[in-house]
């Protein structure tokens, strides 16, 4: 029939858009051009007889009005997707591409299998997998679910469940000790070549427990950068300097003698794991499926979740 509105149209773009940040972060959520995003979010302020959004050539900001009808798109968004959920048999097999952030080597070691064999299991499952020890944006970067490992900060529009605890052990290989001799005491760190990941912040500190069960924060010198853990873990092998790692990736190399444990007074630093995903009021089957795969893989004995 002619004349008719479809009262739909646009919706997707503007929102996706709104939390994005830009019209080529949406399209790359939406599976759209950056241009075709553009346009449908300027028929709908056509439709709506509202500016929405503010263009400049470096950002996209919501104008008060945008504000106010972004807020209103996601009421009623949550509310469909609640109403589907509700309508959705529980155990339908999960369907779709889903986007999984991961920490490099815990991800491929303890993650990767997992999602690997779901793969195998559902046919219609589709893996997007990216490796990264940063601290991703899910909505802005497009991101479905994300395994991190360390202290969460307070974000409201993220959901965290606790899958593991890691455990952290200072250590080198004999070599090293052999050419700069034992660590007594914490404060030696500072003079030592330590081995650090990305760098998030100037200062470089390690995460010990005192003999009384204080948790310290002792500041080192980092000598050696590495963005992976592996990478790190072949640069202390190979007697570039002093490590903290978890017992997950070194016990081996410590049930050897290929590395050697120092500090052992103050061992016992620990890190959480969690798995944390966009706040909603439905998740997605395929979601449910890899956070549900995620707490059984935590549960086994002798996984990486454990200390």
């Amino acid at each position: 029939m002619e004349g008719l509105v479809d009262r739909f149209a646009g919706i997707d773009a503007f929102v996706a858009t709104a939390k994005a940040g830009g019209f080529t972060a949406a399209s790359e959520v939406l599976g759209l051009t950056p241009s075709g995003v553009a346009k449908s979010v300027t028929r709908l302020e056509a439709r709506v007889g509202l500016k929405l959004l503010h263009r400049t050539t470096r950002r996209i900001t919501l104008t008060t009005e945008g504000e106010a009808y972004l807020a209103a798109c996601t009421r009623a968004i949550d509310e469909l997707d609640a109403a589907e959920a509700g309508l959705t048999p529980k155990d339908r097999a999960p369907q779709g591409r889903i986007h999984v952030g991961l920490p490099g080597a815990f991800g491929r070691r303890h993650v990767l299998p997992g999602l690997l064999a779901m793969a195998n299991q559902f046919d219609k499952l589709d893996l997007t997998v990216s490796f990264t020890e940063r601290t991703v944006d899910l909505v802005q970067e497009g991101y479905d679910l994300s395994v991190r490992i360390g202290e969460l900060s307070d974000d409201s529009d993220l959901v965290a469940k606790r899958l593991g605890t890691q455990r952290l052990v200072i250590c080198a290989a004999p070599a090293y000790i052999e050419r700069h001799g034992l660590i007594r005491k914490p404060e030696e760190l500072f003079q030592r070549d330590c081995i650090i990941g990305s760098r998030r912040k100037q200062k470089q500190t390690w995460l010990l427990r005192t003999p009384e069960g204080r948790v310290a924060h002792q500041e080192i010198h980092a000598r050696h950068e590495f963005s992976d853990g592996e990478a790190m873990l072949t640069a202390g092998l190979a007697g570039c300097g002093v490590m903290q790692m978890p017992t997950w990736l070194v016990g081996e190399d410590l049930n050897r003698g290929t590395l050697v444990p120092l500090l052992e007074d103050f061992a016992g630093g620990e890190m959480p794991i969690h798995v944390v995903w966009p706040k909603s009021h439905y998740l997605q089957p395929k979601v449910r499926a890899v956070i549900n795969m995620l707490e059984a893989q935590a549960a086994k004995e002798g996984s990486g979740f454990k200390p």
